[in-house]
């Protein structure tokens, strides 16, 4: 009799467990039950969160501690996260333009050697895990490149610009010629990349860097003849590609089809984005019904223009078999003011989207991978979009299986089969196209 009590206890918790993981999902997800076990870690952990909100909360106030640093301190110790080096590659910590920064050098190999600089994700406010040591390892032993990963500052402390100046200042470090001499990179063979908030950082990187360098050259034409010089003795070195990770563009539509099909798919789910962006942006976090109902970009906010909202006009800039039978929210009037109390909302160094056409048309050639479960997927498909109607050559890397994060879990604990499908693959195009 104890033992069926012991069987039926344990059918019951067996039971109970399993309802708490399953989670409707969309029939073409990778590996459904590893994306489940991965979310119901998350929201375990975000009700442990919850559970002692008044204690954080008190101890915010108190300067002691905030729910990010709670999560980046989970994060630490379940991840091994320290410089460590191998047979293969020689990992250590340094500066790049101040910023701290983990440089990943192979071991022999051809000099010079290709360079990408790498921007990490995690909505602008959670730091380097582990996976992304892995990747960068993975990408300067296979592409005997000397890889650089920045740790740019992170909100809450750090809001816009200041993660994108961090970036910039990387960026123009790791574009020096006392960098690449350094470290025998080759100036004619770099690359800027990242994934989703790193992917955003990327791309107005790539756009600052590049028409600074247009700039540049119709500043220094009178000293080029003037000094007989050639263009290449008086401009900077500049990337010869970009590569953007299911990047995040844009926070004025967050009824995208994308946004409307994946709103509740996990790992980024609809309303955690916006509160992102808010955090990010240095805006109160009250303001998020207003954005995901788009009340902020209504027709009647002042701050946006009729040119700016066709860069996003998903209508025009997605092929039909992404609208499907989704339909956009623009409303005609809404909260005023939005805009005007947060700026970053239309700057385009927060939302390369929105840039001109002839800005974009200056860029590098382009790598951008798309995920159909992902409420990002349509920033991406936007861009590559608006990118290819500049003249840029664009790679569009699209996973019809796959999900926002999937690259950096193709290691454990996940070891994602989209994870490693995209890696490759991502990794495949930096050596034929760098």
């Amino acid at each position: 009799r104890q033992t069926s009590l012991l069987r039926l206890a344990g059918a019951v918790l067996l039971s109970a467990a399993a309802y708490y993981v399953y989670l409707p999902l969309p029939s073409g997800v990778s590996e459904p039950w590893k994306l489940m076990l991965l979310d119901a870690l998350f929201r375990s952990f975000m009700q442990a969160v919850r559970r002692t909100d008044r204690l954080i909360d008190v101890a915010h106030a108190l300067g002691v501690c905030h729910r990010v640093h709670l999560l980046n301190r989970v994060v630490s110790w379940v991840e091994v996260i320290e410089a460590r080096s191998s047979a293969a590659v020689h990992v250590a910590d340094s500066t790049l333009g101040g910023v701290p920064t983990r440089v990943f050098e192979p071991s022999g190999g051809s000099r010079p050697k290709r360079g990408v600089i790498y921007f990490h994700g995690g909505g602008w406010a959670l730091g380097r895990m582990r996976s992304y040591d892995l990747l960068c390892r993975k990408m300067a032993e296979d592409l005997d490149a000397v890889v650089m990963s920045v740790d740019y500052r992170l909100a809450p402390e750090a809001v816009f610009p200041d993660q994108y100046h961090d970036a910039l200042a990387a960026s123009r470090a790791f574009l020096s010629a006392q960098v690449l001499q350094r470290y025998g990179v080759d100036p004619q063979r770099l690359c800027v990349s990242g994934d989703s908030a790193g992917g955003n950082l990327a791309a107005a990187v790539a756009q600052e860097v590049q028409n600074k360098h247009i700039r540049d050259l119709g500043s220094l034409l009178a000293v080029q003849y003037m000094n007989n010089l050639n263009s290449k003795q008086v401009l900077g070195v500049k990337f010869k590609a970009q590569a953007l990770i299911y990047p995040v563009l844009q926070a004025l539509d967050f009824h995208t089809p994308s946004y409307q099909q994946n709103q509740a798919v996990p790992i980024l789910y609809r309303p955690v984005m916006a509160r992102f962006w808010l955090q990010y942006l240095g805006a109160d976090s009250s303001l998020e019904p207003l954005l995901l109902a788009n009340n902020h970009s209504s027709l009647d906010q002042p701050g946006i223009s009729a040119e700016a909202r066709s860069r996003l006009d998903w209508t025009g800039l997605l092929p039909a078999e992404r609208r499907k039978h989704f339909r956009p929210l623009v409303r005609e009037t809404g909260s005023a003011g939005v805009v005007g109390r947060v700026p970053g909302l239309t700057d385009v160094r927060a939302a390369p989207l929105l840039a001109e056409r002839g800005v974009l048309g200056r860029t590098p050639k382009a790598y951008v991978m798309t995920c159909e479960f992902d409420v990002l997927r349509d920033d991406g498909l936007m861009y590559g979009r608006r990118l290819q109607d500049a003249g840029v050559p664009v790679t569009s890397d699209h996973y019809e299986d796959g999900f926002h994060g999937c690259m950096v879990f193709a290691y454990l604990p996940m070891m994602s089969d989209v994870g490693w499908r995209s890696m490759n693959n991502y990794i495949r195009w930096l050596d034929q196209n760098l």
